[in-house]
């Protein structure tokens, strides 16, 4: 199989970030995840933390994912809402990077922005509680008192995001092509999976 982009998203704490960044220094495809909000905060003047900002406000109501996924289609940018805007322009800057040839996306609902691209393969990562709590602790610095409500809040803000501009469910097995669990393949089987594909 011929895999030009993959599309990655993930449980936080799974470890999605390190494996997309290892996974490009070893293929040589660069990854763009991170890179997507300082592609739109340089080309509309947006600070990246107001950006941070209208993600996680976005609803995940019906009328506002069928109104946003009406005007992606027709490609407008004229939207009532700035979650909308910035949607859009991270959809943009994704369809952006795309041209520039084989790559890897963390997260901003890449899958969604590449639906037309061929050979394209859609990933999920997750990890078993335990596992993904340790990681918060060790690698991330988060007080252990402090994890478990983290963990489930970062959680609900991609779903909630994911699913107001898909209207599909973060955790849908049905919305990937491939389900990873970092906590039994680690790291590096999951690198290592996933660099077979290119």
């Amino acid at each position: 199989m011929k895999c030009s982009y993959i599309a990655i998203e993930r449980e936080y704490g799974s470890g999605g970030t390190e494996i997309a960044r290892r996974l490009s220094e070893e293929s040589g495809v660069p990854y763009y995840g991170r890179e997507i909000l300082e592609k739109v905060s340089k080309d509309y003047g947006i600070p990246i933390s107001q950006i941070e900002k209208y993600e996680e406000k976005a609803t995940s109501s019906f009328l506002y994912t069928i109104y946003c996924l009406a005007r992606a289609q027709s490609g407008s940018d004229d939207l009532t809402s700035n979650e909308g805007k910035i949607f859009l322009a991270e959809q943009s800057a994704i369809k952006n990077f795309a041209e520039r040839g084989r790559a890897i996306f963390l997260g901003h609902c890449a899958a969604e922005a590449l639906k037309d691209k061929p050979h394209t393969v859609k990933v999920f990562i997750r990890g078993d509680e335990d596992d993904k709590k340790q990681r918060i602790v060790c690698d991330y610095g988060i007080d252990e008192d402090r994890v478990e409500e983290t963990m489930h809040h970062i959680d609900k803000r991609r779903a909630g995001y994911y699913y107001a501009n898909t209207a599909c469910r973060f955790d849908d097995i049905n919305s990937y092509d491939l389900i990873l669990n970092s906590s039994v393949l680690g790291i590096d089987g999951c690198v290592k999976i996933l660099k077979t594909l290119f």
